[in-house]
């Protein structure tokens, strides 16, 4: 039931990602940007052969090899259960949705499409529905995994501490 439950999701997440993306071409390929939220972030058509802040550009094929053997490992480690908590399980779906719908792109087109466009004042990326799922997940299951480094530390301390009263 776990595993049905978690494919569900990341289909759905990747439909997501992707009518997103069929979106964004459909209005504003070749229209220019529109405005989102006025000085913060526009709309903005960007074919993205790179990674994250055009890192690798140009090396689609690596690129996509990598991203799918990312894909393959989460995967694995999701539908084994090595992951056992909900935080852990919610990381590796995001991830996993992203990757996906990622590599749909490159396979594709040879290209991700990105379109959420910060304004120049803060220098950043423009990025995509699929990325947002990464980093999401990222950042959840590194915070998670150290939430339960500095648990266990105090763990391991109190349990010495009883141990020497």
């Amino acid at each position: 039931m776990f595993q049905i439950i978690s494919t569900i999701v990341i289909a759905l997440l990747v439909v997501i990602d992707r009518v997103s993306k069929i979106l964004v071409v459909s209005n504003l390929k070749g229209n220019g940007p529109k405005p989102f939220i006025p000085g913060v972030m526009t709309f903005e058509y960007v074919e993205n052969t790179g990674a994250a802040f055009s890192a690798f550009s140009d090396d689609t094929v690596v690129l996509t090899v990598f991203t799918v053997l990312v894909i393959i490992l989460c995967l694995i480690v999701l539908y084994t259960r090595k992951v056992k908590s909900k935080i852990g399980i919610v990381s590796m779906v995001l991830i996993i949705s992203g990757g996906i719908g990622n590599v749909i792109d490159r396979i594709k087109d040879g290209f991700v499409v990105d379109f959420f466009a910060p304004d120049p004042k803060f220098h950043f990326a423009v990025f995509n529905v699929a990325d947002i799922f990464i980093t999401v997940g990222a950042f959840l299951l590194i915070g998670y995994e150290i939430y339960e480094l500095v648990m266990e530390k105090k763990n391991a301390k109190a349990e010495k501490e009883n141990k020497d009263d």
